[in-house]
Protein backbone atom coordinates (compact mmCIF):
# COMPACT_ATOMS: atom_id res chain seq x y z
CA UNK A 1 0.00 0.00 0.00
CA UNK A 2 1.29 3.25 -0.96
CA UNK A 3 2.05 5.80 1.98
CA UNK A 4 0.28 9.30 1.43
CA UNK A 5 1.26 12.82 1.91
CA UNK A 6 -0.62 16.20 3.43
CA UNK A 7 0.83 19.22 1.17
CA UNK A 8 0.22 22.60 2.11
CA UNK A 9 1.19 25.96 1.05
CA UNK A 10 0.78 28.34 4.24
CA UNK A 11 1.00 32.10 3.79
CA UNK A 12 1.09 33.40 7.67
CA UNK A 13 -0.33 36.65 8.76
CA UNK A 14 -0.58 36.51 12.63
CA UNK A 15 2.86 34.90 13.57
CA UNK A 16 2.02 35.02 17.26
CA UNK A 17 -1.77 32.54 17.01
CA UNK A 18 0.21 30.42 14.21
CA UNK A 19 2.82 29.68 16.89
CA UNK A 20 -0.02 28.16 19.04
CA UNK A 21 -1.28 26.10 15.61
CA UNK A 22 2.33 24.70 15.73
CA UNK A 23 1.85 23.88 19.63
CA UNK A 24 -1.18 22.03 18.74
CA UNK A 25 -0.84 20.24 15.57
CA UNK A 26 2.94 18.88 16.33
CA UNK A 27 1.24 16.50 18.83
CA UNK A 28 -1.27 15.57 16.73
CA UNK A 29 0.82 14.81 13.54
CA UNK A 30 2.59 12.35 15.89
CA UNK A 31 -0.23 10.65 17.58
CA UNK A 32 -2.08 9.63 14.13
CA UNK A 33 1.85 8.55 12.88
CA UNK A 34 2.56 11.38 10.72
CA UNK A 35 6.40 12.49 9.73
CA UNK A 36 7.07 15.84 8.83
CA UNK A 37 9.78 15.29 5.90
CA UNK A 38 9.29 19.23 4.83
CA UNK A 39 8.95 22.31 6.10
CA UNK A 40 10.35 25.03 4.45
CA UNK A 41 9.32 29.07 4.79
CA UNK A 42 11.41 30.66 2.47
CA UNK A 43 10.65 27.52 -0.84
CA UNK A 44 12.73 27.63 -4.17
CA UNK A 45 9.64 28.87 -6.04
CA UNK A 46 9.61 28.55 -9.91
CA UNK A 47 6.13 28.11 -10.89
CA UNK A 48 2.33 29.59 -9.91
CA UNK A 49 1.19 31.47 -7.43
CA UNK A 50 1.09 29.20 -4.72
CA UNK A 51 3.43 31.28 -1.96
CA UNK A 52 4.57 30.72 1.76
CA UNK A 53 5.71 28.00 4.08
CA UNK A 54 5.39 24.55 2.25
CA UNK A 55 5.24 21.57 4.58
CA UNK A 56 4.97 17.97 3.25
CA UNK A 57 3.94 15.45 6.00
CA UNK A 58 4.03 11.66 5.38
CA UNK A 59 1.45 8.63 6.73
CA UNK A 60 1.55 4.97 6.13
CA UNK A 61 -1.79 5.44 4.13
CA UNK A 62 -4.64 7.70 2.76
CA UNK A 63 -6.53 6.77 5.36
CA UNK A 64 -4.16 7.46 8.30
CA UNK A 65 -3.79 11.17 6.81
CA UNK A 66 -7.73 11.22 6.34
CA UNK A 67 -8.31 10.05 10.24
CA UNK A 68 -5.93 13.06 11.08
CA UNK A 69 -7.11 15.62 9.04
CA UNK A 70 -10.17 15.15 10.40
CA UNK A 71 -9.51 14.31 14.15
CA UNK A 72 -10.51 16.03 17.12
CA UNK A 73 -7.19 16.99 17.72
CA UNK A 74 -6.74 18.57 14.23
CA UNK A 75 -9.80 20.11 13.77
CA UNK A 76 -8.84 22.26 16.78
CA UNK A 77 -5.44 23.65 15.69
CA UNK A 78 -6.93 23.95 12.09
CA UNK A 79 -9.49 26.68 13.72
CA UNK A 80 -6.66 28.65 15.20
CA UNK A 81 -4.65 28.49 12.03
CA UNK A 82 -7.57 29.68 9.99
CA UNK A 83 -7.08 32.67 12.03
CA UNK A 84 -3.50 33.05 11.70
CA UNK A 85 -2.97 31.99 8.00
CA UNK A 86 -4.09 31.32 4.26
CA UNK A 87 -3.62 28.34 3.59
CA UNK A 88 -3.96 25.47 0.39
CA UNK A 89 -4.01 21.96 1.24
CA UNK A 90 -4.43 18.31 -0.31
CA UNK A 91 -4.05 14.83 0.72
CA UNK A 92 -2.50 12.50 -1.97
CA UNK A 93 -1.54 8.80 -2.55
CA UNK A 94 2.21 8.44 -3.14
CA UNK A 95 3.53 6.09 -5.89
Amino acid sequence: MPKAYLIAHIRVHDPEKFEEFKAMSGPAIQQYGGRVLVRNPAPDHREGDLRGLSIVIEFDDIDGARQFYESQEYTAARLVREMAAETDLMLVDGV
